[in-house]
């Protein structure tokens, strides 16, 4: 059985610098504070957490002196304003490609336009992005943007993990609604090429896994984009999740993983997948 894995699997740059950068903190300070998940993966968290890099809800949980790291994707500045506030030391691990959507959103509204987001309600990201302009519009699919009523000028940028086809057709729609309409691409390149690999690798595969936390948006939409492609597709979040019947009458196997999914989980469901293909070849990486 042969086993091929998208070459871009995996960590991106931005969470693997996050993730060490709370590894660094906690090590050198002796514990570190997180506002909520540094990025979403629950292996992650736990292993952070026992290295002594602890997750909390509020600012005020965080105590004196102590330090607190905020999350890969962003945080609002009115959290910023009031971590200031208190006698704690601050660590940004926010993604630079995520700080370049804060900059260019509030550009958007400084030229006088409505802005808008295309990304999913309630997730971190989303929200940091929101929070950085008065009133946008955040609009998750193409049916919320045929409900947006028009506009004379209005700015775009979208969550740093869609899939352009989402973006495009929601796009589509707004091009209608709005006279002078700016939109500036802010879906992340290892994103686009993670998104471009499973495309391909769906179509030349009999079963894509696809490893990733429910939890991460950007494992489902692997996920989505693998199933529109080939049907024996199967988000699992490690190794113990595969099932031998999952590989029935297959000769190939294609793997990718969202961006928070860590080396080594990847490398234990290959590891797993070779024992149930009875393989003594190496897996292949895709390019």
């Amino acid at each position: 059985m042969k086993i091929l894995i998208a070459k871009d699997a995996g960590y991106c740059f931005g969470v693997r610098d996050a993730v060490n950068l709370a590894y660094d903190t906690a090590n050198d300070k002796g514990d570190v504070y997180m506002l909520g998940t540094i990025v979403h993966n629950e292996r992650v968290i736990e292993n952070l957490d026992k290295a002594g890099a602890k997750v909390v809800e509020k600012i005020e949980q965080v105590p004196d002196g102590k330090t607190l790291l905020f999350r890969a994707h962003g945080t609002a500045p009115e959290l910023w304003k009031e971590a200031r506030k208190k006698n704690i030391n601050l660590v940004d691990g926010t993604c630079p490609l995520v700080t370049e959507i804060h900059h260019e959103i509030k550009l958007l509204e400084k030229e006088g336009r409505k802005t808008i987001i295309i990304g999913d309600h309630g997730h971190d990201e989303v929200v940091a992005i929101a929070a950085q302009v008065e009133k946008p519009i955040i609009i998750a699919n193409i049916d919320e943007a045929k409900q947006m009523r028009k506009v004379k000028r209005a700015g775009i940028v979208s969550q740093s993990t869609q899939m352009i086809e989402n973006v495009q057709e929601i796009i589509n729609v707004l091009m209608q609604k709005v006279y002078d309409l700016r939109f500036i691409n802010t879906i992340c390149f290892p994103t686009r090429r993670n998104h471009e690999q499973i495309k391909e690798l769906a179509l030349q595969c009999d079963v894509m896994i696809v490893i990733g936390s429910y939890t991460s948006a950007n494992s489902k939409r692997l996920t989505q984009l693998s199933l529109e492609r080939n049907k024996r597709s199967y988000q699992v979040t490690s190794s113990s999740d595969l099932k031998e019947k999952m590989f029935d009458n297959c000769n190939s196997v294609g793997i990718s993983a969202g961006a928070s999914t860590p080396d080594e989980i990847i490398q234990a469901v290959v590891n797993k997948i070779k024992k149930i293909g009875k393989n003594t070849e190496g897996a292949i990486i895709y390019e």
